[in-house]
């Protein structure tokens, strides 16, 4: 029987309707797990032990009645300052919710405190380490959520991604992370970015949790993960055209996976992407940074000594594109997309790296998300599951993907391919 501060969501949810565990209860234990480990750990931009006691004794009943959350900073809160992982907003106090935060209270879930991101869930990381190895970062820019949901600070957390910050982070700590399709939860209330990529996505311990979270916030039916289906998936293992960036251990994990997965009773094909789909590699940049830069027009007028070097190289270059550089990264994203479901002919869902490799050395670097933004720019769903450990006792994943709007199947598929995992 797991401590309760390991408890996944879904099963502290039963447990809480069954009346065999108080919100109270559940919410003292991730409290005793955060005063033993945050000061290792430093997941949290803000957090009051207090106010969350306060908000789970007076939770409201609901999908997520008494489940903590955590919030990514980037997310506005009534009740908590939103900093945005940068000085400019230290202690800045919004005035509502996000409009994600506003459904997950309407459903009964406590807000446990606001998460780390790196600078503008961009750039300079945070001070958040990886729960499995102290020395190795745990991703970005999820970095609190990926790391609290892994430590059992949290069972479930909102990150964001506009190349791969819900998906690495999640899979650098062995954690569930979901990726929905573009716009599926509301970006309302969030600090946004880049506007044709950002999406908010959540963080938890399997992929029913992540259904639950992400269904109570957007207000779609995302079925039961945990219900099998009739049959076995066609998998298509995709080494995407940046198949060189993947260290050993990965392209071992990909092929191991699809034995495993083929022995379970799944169809296992291999599918390349067309050739065009090289090109979102350069178009991606691109359009993150220079739709980054106009977002940040204020920061960058009034306050641009505050901005880290890092991610003032990368406004910098975003700025300084041509109409027609971003005038053919736009069309690049637009052939992509539409070319997509020729793709998926005859699949369920494609397999595909998660991250290069292990959570790399050092917390100053976040990680590559190489084997992600093509996914974001696609605006498709995807969903990481733990698939075993590499180096340094370091965890690795699989990302599966479906065709955009399909997040229900992409659910579905990842609890299958997890569950195949062991």
């Amino acid at each position: 029987m797991p401590e309760l501060h390991r408890l996944t969501a879904t099963e502290a949810k039963r447990r809480i309707e069954a009346g065999t565990l108080r919100p109270v209860e559940f919410m003292e234990a991730c409290l005793e797990r955060i005063a033993a480990r945050e000061p290792t750990i430093r997941a949290f931009a803000y957090f009051d032990p207090a106010r969350a006691r306060e908000a789970a004794s007076i939770a409201r009943p609901g999908p997520l009645h008494g489940l903590p959350v955590g919030i990514k900073d980037i997310l506005d809160t009534a009740d908590m300052p939103t900093g945005n992982g940068s000085p400019i907003w230290a202690g800045s106090r919004p005035k509502a919710d996000a409009a994600a935060v506003a459904w997950m209270r309407a459903a009964g879930g406590v807000a446990i405190g606001k998460t780390v991101t790196t600078e503008f869930a961009t750039r300079k990381p945070g001070p958040t380490r990886n729960p499995h190895n102290l020395a190795h970062t745990p991703g970005g820019s999820s970095s609190g959520s990926a790391a609290g949901v892994a430590d059992g600070f949290f069972p479930l957390a909102f990150g964001s991604q506009t190349a791969g910050s819900v998906v690495r982070p999640a899979a650098f700590c062995g954690v569930v992370g979901y990726k929905p399709t573009f716009g599926m939860i509301s970006r309302v209330g969030a600090k946004v970015m880049s506007d044709s990529l950002d999406t908010v996505g959540v963080l938890a311990r399997s992929v029913a949790d992540c259904a639950l979270l992400a269904a109570a916030v957007s207000g779609r039916e995302l079925g039961d993960p945990d219900r099998k289906p009739g049959r076995a998936p066609e998998i298509g293992l995709c080494r995407t055209p940046v198949w060189d960036h993947a260290e050993p251990e990965t392209a071992t994990l990909l092929a191991e996976v699809g034995e495993i997965l083929a022995r379970a009773g799944a169809h296992i094909s291999e599918r390349d992407l067309p050739s065009d789909f090289a090109l979102v590699e350069h178009a991606h940049p691109v359009v993150m940074n220079t739709e980054s830069a106009r977002a940040l027009g204020w920061e960058l007028a009034t306050a641009r000594e505050q901005i880290s070097d890092q991610l003032l190289e990368r406004l910098d270059f975003g700025l300084a594109q041509t109409d027609a550089a971003i005038a053919e990264a736009y069309a690049v994203f637009t052939r992509a997309q539409a070319a997509f479901p020729s793709v998926m002919d005859g699949l369920d869902i494609l397999l595909t790296p998660s991250a290069p490799g292990v959570a790399p050395e050092g917390i100053g670097w976040t990680g590559d998300p190489v084997f992600n933004f093509i996914w974001t720019s696609l605006h498709v769903p995807c969903v990481t599951v733990p698939a075993g450990t590499g180096r340094h006792g370091l965890p690795l994943g699989i990302q599966i993907v479906a065709r955009r709007g399909e997040d229900r199947a992409a659910l579905a598929w990842a609890q299958w391919v997890a569950a195949a995992l062991g």
